[in-house]
């Protein structure tokens, strides 16, 4: 099992495992270099698609070798971005990855009805990795990205894609926690009433190969001795793999908070529901957190 992102380099390296990844306006010294620390590491062949003078530029600010990429050469944003996600959609590359482009750019080229990447019927989702040094094992959480207000079948949908990103880090049976804010069964808490219905899909294998309980309040899902001072049993309490939130905004405020107050936490995000993993990590992250994603999604690839 992978328990770091150490662990998870290691494991891509020890299988030989190399994926194809084109990069959408990838002009910025985050993407190039994240691009270029993981073709360093062996575990893609990456395309750049973008203004190649200011592709070139960065890579002779920070002494990469430019060789080491194929590069499209597009000197306008929306045409580079189009032109990635067409490419990835036609079969020239496994792993899509977002570069200086503003998100609502990126995600309109991947909705697009005749050259996107999201299937007919399809939910786009957000699936991030956080090692924390608080924690004893890595956390994947959804979702903090995309979906506001997530509806009971759509939060069925995000945790099936949230297991499935733990099972691809070598988990076989993870445990999710259905996040509210009590581990109480009160009616008057949407979150709380959905959050024992999803527990319930578990136990009888309507969301398969898992553990779930729910509801679960934050403190309860990851801390034992919140659990046992509640005295609340639960196979999950305390041990959570999985969290799933009952919206946006919970679990983009438990992201960023990660992010800005816990001192040597690593990161991981990508789309999920698309035809191939998509790196979706903020043009302000750091190269870490791009080069994490960039191995969450080489992991996914089918």
């Amino acid at each position: 099992m992978i328990s770091s992102f150490n662990d998870l380099f290691a494991e891509l390296k020890a299988k030989n495992i190399c994926k194809r990844m084109v990069a959408a306006w990838a002009v910025d010294e985050h993407t190039v270099e994240a691009s270029s620390k993981a073709v360093d590491l062996g575990i893609v062949k990456v395309t750049l698609v973008g203004d190649s003078e200011q592709i070139a530029k960065v890579c002779a600010d920070n002494r990469i070798d430019i060789s080491k990429f194929d590069i499209v050469d597009i000197k306008d944003e929306l045409k580079a971005v189009a032109e990635a996600v067409r490419m990835v959609h036609d079969g020239e590359g496994d792993v899509l990855m977002k570069g200086l482009c503003s998100t609502d750019k990126f995600l309109r080229a991947i909705l697009n009805k005749e050259t996107g990447l999201l299937p007919p019927k399809g939910l786009l989702s957000h699936v991030g990795v956080l090692e924390s040094p608080n924690y004893h094992k890595l956390m994947f959480i959804g979702d903090m990205a995309v979906i506001p207000q997530p509806d009971f079948r759509q939060k069925v949908k995000i945790s099936e894609y949230i297991l499935k990103v733990a099972k691809a880090f070598g988990i076989d049976r993870p445990k999710i926690a259905f996040i509210a804010a009590s581990e109480q069964m009160l009616d008057t808490m949407p979150a709380c009433m959905e959050g024992a219905m999803l527990a319930k899909m578990c136990d009888r294998g309507q969301i398969r190969g898992c553990i779930g309980d729910g509801p679960l309040a934050l403190d309860v899902a990851i801390d034992k001795e919140s659990a046992e001072i509640k005295k609340l049993q639960s196979p999950v309490a305390g041990d959570a793999d999985c969290m799933l939130f009952p919206n946006i905004e919970s679990a983009n405020v438990f992201w960023k908070t990660n992010t800005k107050l816990v001192k040597g936490v690593k990161q991981a995000g990508m789309l999920v529901g698309t035809k191939v993993p998509c790196v979706l990590a903020s043009r302000a992250d750091s190269v870490e957190v791009k080069l994490n994603s960039i191995a969450e999604a080489v992991a996914f690839v089918k």
